[in-house]
């Protein structure tokens, strides 16, 4: 009698487990490069705005950034941001404001995984130029090569460890023999 029960409710949880739905797993982990434009000049809002990729210097071959999942290109009132899988080695930027202008900006290359760029409004197009930082963000999780260093120093620190306790041990061993 206790082997039919639990036969049945074997049976039971396979047919639940088969028809009920399950959660989704998301993969896509970990840090994206990303750019950020901060506005300066003549004093308009931005309707909307598209970042162009290029992978020739004179952007002949400019495309719009695809959205795909996180990846895209969005725009405020104040200022643009953009996040990527990976971003190509040329950008331009086209920009509608307020003022019923859309201003197209001068080339520029990607200025680091997370790119910081000043944006200077004129009356014929845009400036944008990169803003670097002395002072990086030492985060590993948006800066993926510090991550590595700190591994690495990890790594080294357990060896040198390891050798101190091996000598240690030698010499404790050596000594006892004598």
């Amino acid at each position: 009698m206790i082997r039919k029960r639990c036969k049945y409710l074997f049976l039971l949880a396979f047919i639940l487990t088969t028809i009920l739905p399950t959660h989704g797993v998301l993969a896509d982990t970990g840090p994206k490069p990303s750019m950020t434009f901060t506005f300066t000049g003549e004093p308009v809002t931005i309707v909307s705005g598209v970042l162009y990729e290029c992978q020739q210097a004179d952007c002949s071959d400019a495309a719009p950034l695809e959205e795909l999942g996180p990846q895209r290109f969005y725009c405020d009132a104040d200022g643009c941001s953009a996040i990527a899988y990976g971003f190509a080695p040329y950008h331009q930027i086209e920009i509608e404001f307020s003022d019923g202008v859309t201003r197209e900006s001068n080339i520029f290359e990607t200025a680091g995984f997370d790119s910081e760029y000043t944006v200077t409004v004129q009356s014929d197009g845009l400036l944008v130029e990169a803003q670097f930082s002395l002072s990086p963000n030492i985060n590993p999780v948006s800066s993926p090569r510090i991550g590595i260093y700190i591994v690495l120093a990890c790594a080294c620190l357990l060896v040198a460890g390891s050798l101190l306790v091996a000598g240690v041990i030698f010499f404790i061993r050596r000594r006892s023999k004598s």
